[in-house]
C-alpha cells in the first residue's frame, strides 16, 4: 500500500516537510499527499518535483490528491566543449546574493513613494550581475509579482535571464493572489531559511 500523507489543516511548511522527511527516511518510489488548500498542493508538487517525482493532481470536496512516484528520467547532461572561465567567471561561481523582499514598498512614510522607489530598486538589481541568485518575496511583496503590479515585467526580465524567484505561498493565499501571479514560483518557508543559509550574500529591502 502507498504511503499516505494526510496533511489537512497544516500550516506552511509543514506539508512540504513531511514529503521531506518520508522521501529521506524511506526513499519510497510513490506515495500519496492530501492538503486541503492551493497553496499547500504548489508548495508540494514543486518540492516533490525538485526531488525527482512526477506529481498527478486530483481534487474534490476542497481536497487535493498528490501522487508522487518516482519519474526514472535521468538529469545528466553530457559536456560537449569544455571552455576556459575567465577570473571573474571564477569568483562568481560560489557567490550566491539573495535579495530578500518583505513589502511592496521601498520604504516607510509615503506609500506612493515607497511604490516608486520599489520599482527603481527592482529596475535596478540586474547591476548585480552574475552574483544575483534568488530573489524571495514574502507579506505584502509578493503583489509585486501579480498582473498589474508595475515591477512585474522587470521581474519577469529578470526570470528570463536565469535569476531564481520565489514568492511565498501562504502570503499570495493571505492576499487572495493564488491565481494573480504571473512571475516565479510558489514557495514555502522551507525554501526562504534555506535560501538565507545557501546565501553568500542577502540584501533585505
Amino acid at each position: 500500500m502507498a504511503i499516505k500523507l494526510e496533511c489537512q489543516g497544516l500550516p506552511c511548511p509543514q506539508p512540504v516537510l513531511k514529503c521531506k522527511q518520508i522521501i529521506e527516511n524511506d526513499n519510497p518510489e510513490s506515495f500519496v499527499v492530501v492538503v486541503d488548500n492551493e497553496a499547500a498542493k504548489e508548495n508540494v508538487s514543486r518540492f516533490v518535483g525538485t526531488k525527482g517525482y512526477k506529481v498527478n493532481i486530483s481534487s474534490g470536496n476542497g481536497l487535493w490528491t498528490l501522487t508522487a512516484s518516482k519519474d526514472g528520467s535521468s538529469n545528466s547532461v553530457e559536456c560537449e566543449e569544455c571552455t576556459i572561465m575567465s577570473q571573474e567567471e571564477l569568483d562568481n561561481i560560489g557567490s550566491k546574493t539573495v535579495v530578500f523582499i518583505t513589502s511592496e514598498n521601498l520604504g516607510s512614510g509615503d506609500d506612493v513613494l515607497g511604490s516608486k522607489l520599489m520599482f527603481n530598486f527592482v529596475s535596478t538589481l540586474p547591476e548585480l550581475g552574475e552574483s544575483l541568485w534568488r530573489i524571495v518575496m514574502v507579506n505584502s511583496a509578493v503583489k509585486l509579482a501579480t498582473e498589474g503590479n508595475p515591477c512585474l515585467e522587470k521581474l519577469q526580465d529578470l526570470e528570463k535571464s536565469g535569476v531564481s524567484i520565489l514568492v511565498c505561498g501562504t502570503c499570495l493565499d493571505h492576499f487572495k493572489l493564488l491565481d494573480k501571479k504571473q512571475a516565479g514560483e510558489t514557495t514555502n518557508m522551507l525554501d526562504v531559511v534555506t535560501s538565507l543559509q545557501l546565501a553568500t550574500k542577502v540584501i533585505k529591502v
